[in-house]
């Protein structure tokens, strides 16, 4: 099959730097997280303007631990509602779940495909501390809206910004605007370490908890003045020395050393993605039945949403089909309306209002691939194959 793709999901983003990088990790015999994890987190920090960035596993792991801060810091406690999108990735979810709050889902916008602002105060009771949000397919929500909502409300504000690495709001990175942003390295994503994630934050004993639940638990990385635990200079006892119920989720040096190679490419990529969006745009505008997203902000383009309209609403799967047999690579507009999968029957879950563009894009929506490098081609044969279905 993959000989057969002529037009994939998305392009490798690394050259003999990553390997002679990976080689060298090899070589030195130190696999685990280490000296390559610490350098790849204080790069990362700096070039996204935050104080402080802890490498994980995965993007959904910087997730995980992400909530579990917040509720082991007293920011959140059980039965806590969190407003969030009817339309994201599903393990930005289940860390809400797993730690006892109530979700709230509330609609996107069909323009932005992002949650819809002006549901977002019906949702908001007594017993709301938080608004996750996620920048979806590379598109930046609108944080003078929120940010003024979170004030007005006291309510914390937190991003998923594992599909957006590079976009940009007001001159800001997304990623930055909330008490953390989360980011995916895996390899479809903008940036790739294999497996990978990270998370950001300005907060400094924020900073230690996700230092602590990244590694079992322990005070071995934490700061000798974290005001999270007062360490004693012996070394032997502060190995195994447990004060939150942590996880493994640490990353591999091989994974950070990746990572360092790529750093200093994300402004060419992110420029290489918006190029191929502006051309995708382009030709999109010459098709009345279909539409694609409204940019926000600046875009890194994940990749390009379809969103059928007119004579081709219900005729998602005879397109797909189409596609895939001509070696294109079509997925859904992230998982569609989470709502309508089974594994909600497990969550304490509210929906405020209807899901109407959540069930439309749910319905009639899917994307196609962004890379790293200039395709016109590849959108050429796109919208060619959509002329002769049409």
């Amino acid at each position: 099959m993959q000989n057969k793709i002529k037009y994939p999901l998305s392009d490798s983003t690394w050259d003999e730097n990553q390997i002679r990088s990976i080689e060298s990790v090899v070589k030195s015999g130190m696999f685990t997280m280490g000296k390559k994890v610490q350098i790849f987190e204080f790069q990362f920090a700096e070039y996204f303007g935050a104080k402080f960035a802890v490498m994980v596993n995965s993007g959904s792991s910087a997730n995980l631990i992400s909530i579990a801060s917040l509720f082991y810091s007293n920011r959140l406690t059980r039965g806590d509602e969190v407003i969030v999108p009817a339309v994201s990735w599903p393990t930005m979810y289940y860390p809400l779940h797993q730690f006892g709050l109530k979700i709230k889902f509330v609609d996107i916008d069909i323009n932005t495909l992002n949650i819809d602002y002006s549901k977002i105060e019906s949702a908001i009771s007594q017993k709301t501390k938080a608004l996750f949000v996620v920048n979806l397919l590379g598109n930046p929500n609108d944080f003078n809206k929120l940010t003024e909502i979170c004030i007005n409300k006291n309510l914390i504000l937190i991003e998923d910004n594992c599909e957006s690495l590079g976009a940009k709001y007001n001159n800001n990175y997304t990623g930055t605007f909330g008490i953390m942003g989360t980011f995916s390295t895996f390899f479809s994503h903008h940036i790739c370490t294999m497996e990978g994630g990270i998370i950001l934050t300005n907060e400094e004993d924020i900073y230690h908890y996700l230092l602590s639940l990244r590694a079992h638990g322990w005070t071995r990385n934490i700061p000798l003045n974290s005001k999270l635990h007062e360490k004693s200079s012996d070394k032997f006892y502060e190995y195994f020395n447990f004060i939150l119920p942590g996880y493994n989720l640490r990353p591999l040096e091989i994974e950070a050393a990746a990572g360092i190679c790529q750093i200093n490419k994300i402004s060419k990529i992110v420029s290489n993605r918006r190029a191929n969006a502006k051309y995708f745009l382009e030709k999109i505008s010459n098709f009345s039945c279909m539409a694609t997203v409204t940019e926000n902000g600046e875009s890194s383009w994940f990749g390009f949403p379809i969103i059928l309209q007119n004579s081709l609403m219900e005729k998602r799967d005879i397109i797909v089909k189409k596609l895939i047999s001509e070696g294109i690579e079509v997925r859904p507009i992230v998982c569609g309306n989470f709502t309508r999968n089974k594994v909600i029957n497990y969550m304490d879950y509210e929906i405020v209002g209807d899901l109407q563009n959540s069930n439309y894009i749910h319905d009639n929506g899917f994307f196609i691939g962004n890379h790293s490098v200039l395709i016109y081609d590849k959108i050429d044969m796109f919208f060619n194959l959509i002329k002769k279905i049409l």
